[in-house]
């Protein structure tokens, strides 16, 4: 049987040749996954890890009030100290605003320090100097030479900025670092992660040395070797990053159980082709088990070979996708792309095992035929046989079944075990809708068949008839483009649904694309001026406000936007921003603290008071909202109580709020940066939203792949019947039309099948993850995009149909009839 199975592999190596690339996407998709789980985790170790550079023990657990005793005994021992910890306080540049933010020290296990890095400018050396993080230098602004007042009263003190850092994707960042002198007087105030120490002596030494240092009655909740610390921290972190493999590797088994789908459809296929050949062979004297054994070592070798080049593609391009992100998105973090043997193991065990397992069923099937029934025409593609009608009945019961529970989902509204009926429901489905395939598809071929015939004639009509000329093999064909459709019509529209309500909430809750406020101040006549002069500016118009005083919140800048032309204009949620009643007054969070909002509140400006009714809600900036009637009263020849402002199209969130930020800082006001908060969300949902398209596509590309495959294999098989078409007249160019046309006809069929099934998927999605949070959630089609995975399905059905439809034209009409 060596000699029969070598002669098979290569006889039947082109039709081998799907059932490969099917398996190697596979494989390659697990490697790749791999090597992304692998250089986040290695990021984050990373990231965790550096301010513990150095270090040979760590405590946690310290006392803020001990921190003097432990830098008096880490200097007495020899030994350096570093506290990785913060403590918020006011820090104010010269001549600008003061805001809270967080100081720490100055990392000093090493000398220089390994972190932060060095962007500008050099660390401090004495006391009086400070570093700051690049980011909050340029926001503030600040620069190298800066003077910075940190603290307020008699513990403030003042600091001259020597450098600024990049901390890299660590969460023990801090905005400044000062030396512990300067750092000291806010220790009290201080939330301290731990305390790295390195000394002299052996670990053990150095862990009694830090222990003694804290005291003795449990001054730290314990001491460990910083290794073991810094590796509980990365474990603690990896919750999100074994979220993210899980996720990976969910669409891993996504593409996997697609290539199921098409190798399981080749070898049926190529055994029904062969049921002749296996036939004679049985004559000839092979048993059954021979026979087995023979096409199972046909699909181990097959597998094995596609395994071993989808490990090196995967490897490959897991590296490639890894400093691609490394290098266009430095703040992902992402380390070295390293997937352990664990990952190649698996991927490899993965893509035998799919292989075999997939041919096993079909293999059964054709050995079971007795020769005799072998060697007689086939007419296995009829559905009315018992197997046939029990697969039909399974395929109602199934989809009966998941419809009730995607019905029972919906009336849950999220409570209770929705989303486990949601998952139930939509598997059983889908599980049901395959077995119907046989019937469901072959109809929708001959309806778009008829359809098309109108334009394209009778080539149409004789695709059609040959697309359905077997419907089991035509369900197979669509079913795993079914899956990869259906998928990536559920998520494109759930997330156009979540990013339109998304845009809707942000759109209220940040209207306006930048905004200058004083809490309790007036700008100077010329802001509105300096500012529509700052790059990116497409408008900025001054609301006339005043300072007042609210029962019970203090001095309130009040502003009265109505009175500005086109309001709306500045605005994405105009009934935040404008449409104020005569009788309210709209004030922002931060002054709602002490406000009793169950009656009305005294406004009052110098000696004109009036009661207005106090509005909760979101406003823009530090600014109350009042009508222009109620400023009038107050204060007719208000001021400029605020800027707000219009971005033009295609300006940056992050840049415009640096920019507007440095000309309000001169004014000692607060910026609003509502622009740079909604492109921070619309950027997380562009990720999501691309990321689990690309991988979806990979299930796509294999499903085309077995499209392509089983038309290939039709040809083939039917290699007499086109030969006779040929010798009956038809010409090559309408061949190449019908076969072109069979593969447009699946594409589209599975495409359009997948498109609905989708749409009600994402529904039932919405209904039971999104409603619940936010009340109305309407479905959003992205009528463009959808369009788009329709025309790009039937182009693809295009190609998969070139290569199959030119071989078929190439063969004679006398060598045809001929063939076996």
């Amino acid at each position: 049987m060596r000699a029969v199975l070598l002669a098979s592999l290569r006889a039947h190596l082109r039709r081998y040749v799907a059932v490969g690339l099917a398996v190697g996407i596979g494989v390659a998709f697990v490697v790749v996954t791999g090597a992304i789980t692998s250089a986040t985790r290695d990021g984050l170790s990373a990231g965790v890890g550096a301010p513990f550079e150095g270090a040979e023990v760590v405590a946690t657990g310290v006392d803020p009030r001990r921190l003097d005793r432990l830098h008096e005994s880490a200097a007495a021992d020899g030994a350096r100290l570093s506290v990785v910890g913060s403590a918020q306080v006011p820090v104010r540049p010269e001549g600008g605003v003061g805001e809270d933010l967080f100081v720490g020290e100055l990392p000093g296990l090493t000398d220089p320090p390994t972190w932060p890095v060095l962007v500008d400018g050099r660390f401090p050396r004495a006391d009086g100097e400070a570093l700051v993080d690049a980011r909050a230098a340029e926001l503030g602004p600040v620069a190298v030479g800066d003077t910075l007042r940190v603290g307020e009263d008699d513990a403030a003190v003042e600091v001259t900025v020597v450098g600024t850092s990049d901390p890299g994707p660590t969460s023990a960042a801090n905005a400044v670092y000062l030396r512990w002198d300067d750092l000291r007087r806010f220790a009290d105030a201080m939330y301290v992660e731990a305390v790295a120490w390195a000394g002299p002596g052996s670990a053990e030494e150095q862990g009694a040395a830090l222990a003694a240092a804290l005291g003795t009655r449990g001054a730290a909740e314990s001491v460990l070797p910083a290794r073991e610390y810094v590796d509980e921290q990365v474990v603690a972190a990896n919750d999100g990053v074994d979220v993210l493999a899980t996720m990976l590797l969910v669409f891993a088994a996504i593409a996997l159980f697609v290539a199921v789908l098409v190798i399981a459809n080749t070898f049926t296929i190529l055994f029904a082709q062969r049921r002749r050949e296996l036939a004679l062979l049985r004559c000839v004297g092979a048993t059954r088990r021979q026979l087995q054994r023979a096409v199972r070592l046909e699909a181990l070798a097959v597998g094995s070979a596609a395994t071993a080049v989808g490990l090196l593609a995967g490897a490959a391009l897991g590296h490639l996708v890894v400093a691609a992100v490394r290098s266009r998105v430095p703040a992902a973090g992402l380390g070295d792309a390293s997937a352990g043997p664990s990952w190649y193991a698996a991927a490899a065990a993965v893509g035998v095992l799919v292989t075999v397992v997939a041919a096993w069923s079909p293999t059964r099937r054709a050995v079971r035929v007795p020769p005799v029934a072998a060697l007689a025409p086939d007419d296995d593609t009829r559905l009315t046989t018992g197997a046939g009608r029990l697969r039909l009945a399974a395929g109602v019961g199934a989809v009966s079944l998941g419809a009730a529970l995607l019905a029972t989902t919906v009336a849950l509204d999220g409570e209770g075990p929705a989303l486990l009926l949601m998952l139930a429901g939509g598997i059983v489905s889908f599980s049901g809708l395959v077995l119907l395939g046989p019937v469901v598809v072959p109809g929708l071929v001959r309806a778009c068949g008829a359809a098309a015939a109108r334009v394209a004639g009778p080539t149409a009509r004789l695709a059609a008839d040959n697309a359905v000329r077997d419907p089991r093999r035509t369900s197979a064909a669509t079913a795993s483009l079914l899956v990869g459709v259906t998928l990536t019509t559920a998520v494109l529209v759930g997330v156009a649904s979540t990013r339109a309500v998304t845009d809707d909430e942000m759109a209220a809750q940040h209207p306006l694309d930048a905004g200058v406020t004083r809490t309790a101040g007036i700008l100077p006549a010329d802001a509105a001026r300096r500012l529509a002069a700052v790059p990116g500016v497409a408008r900025a118009e001054a609301v006339p406000g005043v300072v007042a005083r609210v029962a019970g919140a203090g001095e309130v800048t009040v502003l009265a936007p109505d009175e500005v032309d086109d309001v709306a204009g500045l605005s994405l949620d105009p009934s935040v921003t404008g449409g104020i009643a005569d009788d309210e007054i709209r004030l922002p969070a931060s002054v709602l603290n002490e406000l009793d909002v169950a009656g009305r509140v005294a406004v009052r400006v110098g000696d004109a008071t009036v009661r207005l009714r106090p509005v909760i809600g979101d406003v823009t900036g530090e600014g109350a909202l009042v009508a222009p009637a109620v400023l009038d009263r107050l204060a007719p020849q208000a001021g400029v109580g605020a800027v707000w402002i219009r971005a033009e199209d295609g300006t940056g969130g992050d840049d415009l709020a640096a920019d507007v930020g440095a000309v309000a800082a001169s004014y000692d006001a607060e910026v609003t940066a509502g622009l740079s908060r909604r492109d921070a969300v619309d950027l997380q949902l562009t990720i999501v939203t691309a990321a689990v398209v690309g991988l979806l596509g990979i299930a796509v590309l294999i499903a085309l792949a077995g499209i392509a495959n089983t038309l290939g294999l039709s040809v083939l098989e039917r290699t007499r019947e086109l030969a006779l078409m040929r010798a009956l007249g038809l010409t090559r160019a309408r061949l190449r039309a019908t076969l072109a046309l069979e593969g447009v006809l699946l594409a589209v069929v599975a495409t359009v099948l997948g498109t609905a099934v989708g749409v009600v998927f994402a529904w039932v999605g919405l209904h039971t993850i999104i409603a619940p949070v936010v009340a109305t959630t309407p479905v959003v089609l992205p009528v463009g995009q959808l369009a788009l995975v329709v025309a790009v399905a039937a182009l693809a059905g295009l190609l998969a149909a070139a290569l199959p439809a030119r071989r078929a034209a190439r063969i004679t009409p006398a060598a045809g009839l001929t063939a076996d």
